[in-house]
């Protein structure tokens, strides 16, 4: 039982909650709670870190054995309750932690191309920066059927502790990578037959009155500043979301929601 904050597993853990760079580094991220490692891919799960009062349940451990762990196995470390308490980056930890090996995709498998949910479907995101954003994007993208995911480098880090909770798992299931230029891919998007649109309070259709059956790729914008000018010309369609009263925008993953389930709409026939 690990009984001390400074044992070198509990520090690590927080370094890799704390600090991107470390993430990066060890090519490792963190997940808690019983819902994040139940669905979490059993290949991509390095070690789990249970309180001592989490393994006093049977439904815990039950939880534990029906991915091929228990207590006493060597992927799994008992931890003291309040040391992890410490160590939980939540407010009320539930007594299950993860460290897991980062997903690894290529444009090639984020583009994806005709799948038995349909043609290329996917949103792309220029230097979002809040977490929460980030993560609501993903698990509201995941219900609408985007097929992938595409950030500027400056996006904020979608393995922040913040992202991931907010994702609600679909951090694992839906493929995306982090490019240095938006731009400088939207050839390869042509040649695969996706038409980009770029949501922006200038767009001269409304958003509603678009195709989006066919290969669809969704821009959006930065929270306070929106799309920049050179995305927005690079876009095929500038679409706009009709807005009542003096609201002069709106939050980027509301937008992003709007846009991505009148795309399923019009999938589902």
């Amino acid at each position: 039982m690990i009984t001390s904050t400074s044992n070198p597993q509990i520090k690590n853990i927080v370094q890799l909650e704390k600090k991107p760079r470390a993430r990066k580094e060890q090519g490792l991220f963190v997940v808690e709670g019983s819902k994040m490692f139940a669905e979490a891919p059993r290949d991509k799960i390095k070690k789990i870190y249970c309180s001592q009062s989490f393994l006093e349940k049977k439904e815990h451990r039950d939880l534990l054995e029906s991915k091929g762990f228990s207590p006493d196995s060597q992927g799994t470390e008992v931890v003291e309750d309040r040391v992890f308490k410490g160590l939980s980056d939540t407010m009320t930890p539930q007594g299950i932690l993860c460290v897991m090996q980062q997903m690894e995709y290529t444009l090639e498998e984020v583009l994806g191309g005709n799948t038995k949910e349909g043609p290329p479907f996917l949103l792309l995101l220029e230097d979002l920066q809040d977490p929460g954003n980030l993560g609501t994007i993903l698990r509201t993208g995941e219900g609408a059927g985007v097929t992938g995911v595409i950030m500027s480098r400056s996006t904020v880090d979608i393995y922040n502790p913040k992202v991931i909770r907010s994702t609600m798992g679909s951090v694992y299931r839906v493929p995306f990578l982090y490019t240095d230029s938006l731009l400088e891919i939207l050839p390869r998007l042509k040649d695969a037959g996706i038409t980009t649109y770029a949501a922006h309070l200038r767009g001269t259709s409304d958003y509603d009155r678009q195709d989006y059956s066919r290969g669809t790729g969704f821009f959006i914008g930065n929270e306070g500043n929106g799309l920049s000018d050179s995305l927005s010309f690079g876009a095929d369609v500038k679409i706009r979301i009709p807005m009542r009263g003096q609201v002069e925008s709106l939050n980027a993953a509301m937008a992003c929601g709007i846009l991505a389930y009148e795309a399923y709409r019009q999938r589902r026939g």
